[in-house]
């Protein structure tokens, strides 16, 4: 969860035993857990401002649990222990108490954070008699409601005057923070810049990481630096591809170096955490990322007899609405309509198998390699850019020629932005799929007289149940 805003998961796994133990697992819903675990904490007879307080502390702990992934990222396979040694009493399958069950009912999706940041506080408590802490006493919360504190000033007595409650916050079935899929060179995606954010704060703690200059979603050659030197340190096989074992390393790193996991917590700033690109796309929409999008559904389907083809427009109507679910039902997704980060990520692996595998006598240009070339890159890709735009530069000779050597250099970027300005393109210097394939329909028709795009008359096609 750490690459968003924090939410109420719909239900939270608990290890009935201490992290390390033989103990088995049981999901439970999410407000049932903390009616247990303040059924188990705390007594029904108290002062409801008492309560209410200790609630609110329950809840943010486990959440902060969740959000940084405590467990996960350690490579544990559930959220929370059952055991106060480490977490929150948890005892499965006892009986709730009435009153402390209706006000969980009310307060389960509200919890504490540090005014100005958004990760839920790190709340930590203790009875107050038997055992102390530096966070919240349980009983000491029984003394000031008494003496008419709210709940909001019992929380500021513990935690600070800098705290805030989160009202009803969104329900939703959580998501682990692991992209789905390996993130490397010319990724481009939320997931790419949380991964930048990541790398840039541990760098202060570990300098031979180098910094990356913009955390702009792009895993450009900075990007890659980086991550090739946190692999190096950290011990991992140092390719600069962040697969799932070095991101969840990336997330354990950067909870422990900002404290996020401590009362005393560096917090996470909302712009650390705002997205760069849309979360979702659905009907109604229309931005660069529908039109990446239907690029991707137009080459599926028209190697996909059962993928419907797509007109790149840019604007998210019935018909992409239908090539989606398409999309979705050959693929076993749910039938949303709707691109979510799990649907892409089945959309980028079907592309790309088309990409690999494609023999060269069907692609008179080029497909889009999936992959962002900016300044900076050097590949074989870059050099068929590169003779595309050289073509191009002699009908528009605005564009200016390039060499072909394969390294995307200042010249490149010159012609790139000349290109998107002439054809309507916001002019970033930057290739992706939008850019690449306007190239590339610009060429075919100067070098064929007509539109070779491999999408426009493929040959064959790969059959879909």
């Amino acid at each position: 969860m750490l690459t968003g805003t924090p939410f109420i998961p719909e239900t939270i796994t608990v290890h009935l035993g201490t992290p390390d133990s033989n103990a088995p697992n049981v999901t439970v819903d999410f407000a049932n857990y903390i009616k247990n675990v303040a059924s188990s904490e705390i007594f029904p007879t108290w002062n409801e401002n008492a309560l209410r307080a200790n609630i609110y502390a329950i809840v943010s702990f486990a959440l902060n649990r969740i959000y940084t992934e405590w467990y996960r990222s350690r490579g544990y396979d559930f959220d929370i222990t059952s055991t106060t040694q480490y977490d929150q009493k948890f005892i499965n399958g006892r009986e709730y108490f009435e009153n402390i069950s209706f006000l969980v009912d009310e307060l389960f999706d509200d919890y504490v954070r540090r005014q100005g940041t958004v990760e839920p506080l790190f709340t930590s408590f203790c009875n107050g008699t038997t055992s102390t802490c530096s966070g919240l006493s349980q009983w000491g919360t029984v003394d000031l409601a008494n003496n008419g504190f709210t709940p909001y000033e019992i929380l500021q007595y513990y935690y600070g005057d800098d705290i805030d409650i989160v009202k009803d916050a969104p329900v939703k079935t959580a998501e682990p923070s692991y992209p789905g899929r390996d993130l490397k060179f010319g990724a481009a995606n939320n997931d790419v810049k949380s991964l930048q954010i990541f790398l840039n704060r541990i760098s202060r703690n570990y300098p031979a990481i180098p910094k990356i200059p913009q955390a702009d979603g792009i895993f450009d050659t900075s990007t890659e630096a980086a991550v090739r030197a946190f692999q190096e340190i950290f011990d991992f096989e140092v390719n600069g591809i962040v697969s799932e074992a070095v991101w969840y390393r990336i997330v354990y790193i950067y909870t422990s170096v900002k404290r996020l996991a401590e009362l005393n917590s560096e917090g996470v700033a909302l712009e650390e955490v705002s997205p760069l690109y849309p979360e979702q796309l659905s009907i109604g929409m229309q931005n660069d990322g529908v039109k990446s999008l239907q690029y991707f559904l137009a080459v599926i389907g028209a190697y996909y007899e059962a993928v419907l083809p797509v007109e790149i427009t840019g604007y998210f109507g019935e018909e992409t609405e239908k090539s989606l679910k398409s999309f979705q039902r050959v693929f076993g997704l749910p039938q949303t309509g709707v691109l979510d980060r799990a649907t892409f990520n089945d959309i980028y692996r079907a592309y790309m198998g088309i990409v690999d595998t494609v023999k060269p006598e069907y692609t008179a240009v080029v497909l889009y390699p999936g992959t962002i070339f900016r300044e900076g890159a050097n590949s074989d890709y870059v050099r068929t850019l590169q003779e595309y735009l050289s073509l191009i530069h002699e009908t528009y000779p605005n564009i200016p020629a390039v060499n072909n050597t394969g390294y995307f250099g200042t010249v490149t970027k010159q012609a790139v932005t000349e290109f998107q300005k002439q054809f309507g393109i916001n002019p970033t210097g930057i290739v992706g799929s939008i850019t690449w394939d306007k190239i590339a329909e610009v060429y075919s028709d100067l070098r064929y007289g007509f539109d070779k795009r491999p999408y426009q008359n493929p040959g064959y096609t790969i059959s879909g149940e």
